[in-house]
């Protein structure tokens, strides 16, 4: 029997109800219980795929092709299960598929409404997952009392009253705010959060509350007593220095002995060795290195959300902590003198990203990793970076361009057109709509023998997850090739270039795809771990 888990928010945005969900389903899974995790974001937004990285973060890509929120990415890195396009809806979503069925007539004449055309299509979304797993956890995006959110309470109102007390569980993420003038904690915007949810009929049974300071037991029972829920209830989920330790830090506070008290499920040990060897290694590393990222989007460190938390868990696998020092690429284009930013790092690292903006800084950050000798790594557009830079500087072309950017007389990177997934043919044009239509999700892709990538996995075929529309023009790959430059891993038809390397250099490795998204703690991704140990050796002959 499936029993259901819904998380919820209130007073503020930026709680980390996706880091809680994911926590508690990690909990769960340390008590021997198989979980899934789903978000349920209150945007209009279909997904968040055309959403600019400054407003929401990164978009997660998973295996099937879906753009989703971050949280998912979460989700993935605390449980090891793989999410897919039915674990993450927005209610543009919704309501689009609202639309499309009352067009094709399948409401026979009624008049569409909120309730309960609308909920119930969000009930379904969140029946489908009734038997995939022991529990299933459910994230509502945004923050109680907006607007946004009413049709996703209400519809999980609804839901707890169909399947009953026994199977359903809410649990509030609230914060309790320090008034320094005062020197208290104040519960009172806790108190309001609960009442909101109470309003539209939903009573939390557990609250996490959320602090930066050691809560009094007075202030927990007071939230009891004005909230109406046992003082066991209320946990204290206060801040740490790594993610990592959330798991912990809620076992101790005694959550998930409070879920197994809700459902009366039998007390099972919980097996948390894996989370005290992660952070035995977070917080007592032997070894130290600082990594640059050379980005578009640095101004918000949740635009790169899996690559910051990736590049973390190659510091696990060698024992390392890893500083990440964010450089805005466009500083090298405004400053002559700027590259002396990258003189002290041990390793340089050109993420993914969308447009000019930028791009001739990445293409001097790759130059002086290449001529320094300094580890590097081009993740998709950092790959594309690379590529052009290599035209440019070893084969003497000096126009080498993507058409990203606008027409070019040397299209070292050009819009793909078609491409293959599965058995079927894909096809675009530049007139394609934006949303939607990348080539996204797991591709297949081949590894040269005897490459650093292919010693790396430890393999010679692999799949990895991409997102891009945008290719490496593979008639430029016999001149890189004469001047040093290896295509190391091809898509299956040899048509599209996955990999490229140079053999010659300490580490230099440029990916199309995006493998930061199947990184984690506890099965850290294989390249990021070697271009880590890389580093690490850089550093020691510093």
């Amino acid at each position: 029997m499936t029993r259901y888990i819904f998380i919820t928010g209130g007073v503020v945005s930026s709680l980390g109800k996706g880091l809680a969900a994911s926590a508690i389903g990690a909990l769960l899974q340390a008590r021997g219980y198989s979980v899934r995790l789903a978000k349920m974001d209150p945007y209009l937004n279909v997904d968040p795929g055309t959403m600019s990285p400054f407003q929401h973060g990164e978009v997660f890509v998973t295996d099937d092709g879906a753009e989703t929120d971050l949280d998912l990415g979460h989700y993935e890195r605390f449980t090891g299960r793989s999410a897919n396009k039915n674990d993450s809806i927005s209610a543009g979503r919704i309501f689009l598929n609202v639309l499309q069925r009352e067009r094709r007539g399948d409401y026979l004449g009624a008049t569409i409404q909120v309730i309960p055309h609308v909920t119930d299509e969000i009930k379904t979304f969140i029946r489908e997952k009734d038997g995939s797993a022991d529990f299933v956890l459910v994230e509502i995006g945004g923050t109680v009392g907006d607007i946004e959110s009413l049709p996703f309470l209400e519809a999980i109102r609804q839901f707890g009253n169909e399947v009953g007390e026994e199977r359903a569980l809410f649990i509030h993420v609230t914060l309790l705010p320090y008034i320094g003038a005062a020197g208290e904690l104040k519960t009172k915007p806790t108190q309001h959060s609960v009442k909101e949810l109470l309003s539209v009929g939903i009573r939390p049974r557990i609250l996490l509350c959320r602090a930066d300071r050691e809560i009094p037991a007075d202030e927990c029972r007071k939230i009891a007593l004005f909230c109406n829920v046992a003082p066991e209830d209320v946990i204290p989920a206060l801040d740490v220095k790594s993610i990592y330790e959330v798991p912990l830090s809620y076992s101790r506070e005694g959550l998930d002995t409070r879920i197994m008290h809700y459902f009366k499920l039998p007390e099972k040990k919980a097996d948390l060795g894996r989370w005290e060897g992660i952070l035995q290694r977070v917080y007592h590393p032997e070894s130290h290195v600082k990594i640059a990222i050379v980005g578009k989007y640095t101004e918000l460190a949740d635009s790169y959300k899996s690559l910051n938390e990736a590049l973390i868990h190659g510091g696990i696998a060698n024992n390392a902590s890893v500083e990440l020092k964010f450089i805005e690429s466009e500083v090298f284009e405004k400053e002559s003198d700027a590259i002396h930013q990258l003189q002290d790092v041990n390793g340089i690292l050109v993420p993914g990203g969308f447009g000019v903006r930028g791009t001739e800084g990445m293409i001097k950050a790759v130059e002086f990793a290449r001529e320094r000798k300094i580890p590097f790594y081009g993740i998709c557009f950092g790959m594309q970076m690379a590529v052009i830079e290599g035209v440019r500087n070893l084969c003497g072309i000096k126009d080498a361009n993507s058409t990203e950017f606008g027409p070019c007389k040397e299209p070292v990177v050009g819009l793909m057109t078609e491409w293959v997934k599965g058995n079927e043919k894909e096809s675009r044009d530049a007139n394609t709509d934006l949303g939607g239509t990348m080539r996204l999700g797991a591709y297949i892709a081949h590894l040269k023998k005897g490459s650093r990538v292919a010693q790396a996995y430890g393999a010679t075929e692999i799949s990895e997850r991409h997102r891009h529309r945008y290719e490496v023009n593979t008639a430029y790959k016999d001149r890189l090739e004469a001047k040093g430059m290896v295509f190391s891993g091809m898509s299956p038809d040899g048509r599209l270039p996955e990999i490229v390397e140079y053999p010659d250099h300490p580490w230099f490795v440029g990916v199309q795809y995006h493998p930061e998204l199947k990184s984690k703690p506890f099965d850290p991704h294989p390249l990021f771990v070697s271009f880590i140990k890389a580093a690490l050796d850089q550093s020691r002959l510093v």
